[in-house]
């Protein structure tokens, strides 16, 4: 009924989901106030003080034009806002902030005070300035602060003290501003034209008098100075200490409390690591049990690298380690869990490399031979090249250099681009591609802890490259496709360990 009244309306909609109105309001109401959050427009949202505050002022001699308390938040107070108390007072005094007593309080709460301070320091700063001509009494200003969550807080107090002061102030020379007026005029006069001779003469003279004469006051303003008093206000500012003297639920918490609740939450802190460490290391054990049955079940040369006798020992090994699992190691510490796998490990990683290397070693000493053969060609080509320079150059030797050339210098280049090219080839030979595997049911790659002698990390065979196999030319040496520039350019950066240019080393040749 009371809403019906307020809005107006007969009947009210009961569509409204009561939680999603909550969460949605709470979700625009934190986008306004975000700043990593950009909204097209503002959302007007305004949040308002849930409950009246007052303020309630104490000291001795204090003396209040009205009762000593006085609202302060009144409910529904615009959120967050800065308030501002002035209080005619000389000496120290205290406030106390509560809620209003007229009002219900919030649920929980079983007194209205919520916090109570001494303003000090009002008593010395008077006493500084009671000397002085006060043009008023001294004041105390307070500054209050009601955040965004509605929490009302003194953020700082000060004593306004002003007082009346006679001060000495220069006077104006008004005689030295007309005598300087006067030269301009006299300037001005002089420069229009139509001016007989005789009149500009007794002008120069007229001006030459006024120099004299300003000179004069010159010299005299420096050595006096004509000042006169005047009633001047001056205003001071001193900052006053506040020392908080809240006691019961809204008491600060101490430093020894805060040392000791750090510490509880340190210790706290330390047991969920320790637990989330041995349900890792306790799925790690369950993972590598699964999976080590599986490959001991899927692969069919296994027999070839262990003796029976060592494979039902180490199956025993797994049944065994299976059953304390599930018994007694439901509870057991992660120490323990870490010894039951690394024993594991201990077993069957050197059975799993043997197993791995079947396969591993094969694969690498092809591509070793493969790789001698290769060599050995470009080698043999290197001597047929070798050979036909020595050959080329005694035919040289014996002819007259105004005969006909036995080789050139193009012969000679084409012949070391192409050995160039067959060296560059050899290095291009990618290596084997290793076994890929099918992953395991049971096994997650994050949880997968790898050992110096495990399988995988231990197999010689590295990763393929990307590169595909060179294919033969047409004289039967492989090659990738390249021409003879990238080829030449290739072998000089890779083959070339004495680092000199191309141009150095075909004026060795």
């Amino acid at each position: 009924a009371v809403l019906q009244e307020f809005l107006g309306r007969k009947e009210l909609d009961k569509h409204l989901d009561a939680d999603e109105a909550i969460v949605l309001g709470a979700a625009l109401h934190a986008a306004n106030i975000s700043d990593g959050i950009k909204l097209n427009r503002k959302l007007g949202i305004l949040d308002g003080a849930s409950y009246a505050l007052v303020i309630e002022y104490g000291g001795s001699d204090l003396v209040l034009e009205k009762n000593s308390k006085e609202l302060l938040v009144p409910r529904m107070k615009k959120l967050p806002s800065k308030m501002f108390r002035s209080l005619t007072h000389s000496k120290d005094f205290e406030i106390l902030l509560s809620y209003d007593t007229s009002e219900a309080f919030p649920p929980g709460i079983s007194t209205a005070e919520i916090s109570r301070y001494e303003i000090s320091g009002l008593t010395a700063a008077s006493d500084k300035y009671r000397f002085r001509n006060l043009s008023s009494p001294i004041k105390a200003n307070l500054h209050f602060s009601l955040s965004r969550s509605g929490v009302l807080s003194l953020d700082r107090a000060e004593a306004v003290i002003e007082i009346s002061e006679w001060v000495e102030i220069p006077v104006k020379n008004t005689t030295l501003e007309n005598t300087s007026v006067l030269t301009s005029n006299i300037s001005s006069e002089a420069n229009n034209e139509g001016v007989s001779d005789e009149s500009k003469e007794n002008l120069e003279n007229e001006t030459v008098n006024l120099n004299q004469s300003s000179t004069n006051m010159d010299e005299m303003n420096k050595t006096e100075v004509v000042t006169e008093k005047k009633l001047k206000r001056r205003t001071f500012r001193v900052p006053l200490k506040i020392i908080d003297k809240t006691v019961g639920p809204g008491m600060p918490l101490s430093k020894e409390f805060l040392a000791e609740a750090r510490s509880r939450l340190e210790a706290l802190d330390k047991k969920d690591a320790e637990r989330r460490r041995t349900a890792e290391l306790k799925n790690n054990v369950e993972e590598y049990i699964y999976a080590t049955r599986e490959k001991l079940e899927a692969s069919g040369d296994i027999e070839k690298v262990s003796t029976e006798q060592e494979l039902l020992s180490f199956l025993e090994k797994l049944n065994e380690v299976q059953e304390w699992l599930y018994t007694d190691g439901e509870n057991a510490p992660a120490g323990e869990f870490k010894n039951h796998l690394d024993l594991l490990k201990s077993i069957g990683d050197p059975i799993f490399f043997r197993l791995s290397e079947l396969t591993a070693r094969p694969a690498a000493c092809e591509l070793a031979k493969k790789y001698f053969d290769d060599l050995e060609k470009v080698l043999r080509e290197a001597e047929n090249t070798k050979n036909w320079l020595v050959e080329k150059e005694d035919e040289q030797g014996k002819t007259s250099e105004f005969s006909k050339a036995m080789f050139t210098s193009e012969e000679v280049y084409e012949r070391l681009a192409n050995l160039q090219e067959k060296v560059a080839s050899v290095n291009r030979i990618p290596k084997p591609k290793p076994k890929i595997e099918k992953p395991l049911k049971n096994i997650t790659a994050n949880n997968k802890t790898k050992d110096p002698d495990s399988s995988e990390s231990a197999s010689p065979v590295e990763p393929s490259m990307e590169e595909s196999p060179p294919t033969p030319d047409a004289d039967g040496s492989p090659s990738d496709g390249k021409n003879e520039k990238e080829a030449n350019k290739d072998v000089d950066s890779s083959q070339r360990d004495d680092g000199k240019s191309e141009t150095a080393f075909h004026d060795e040749l």
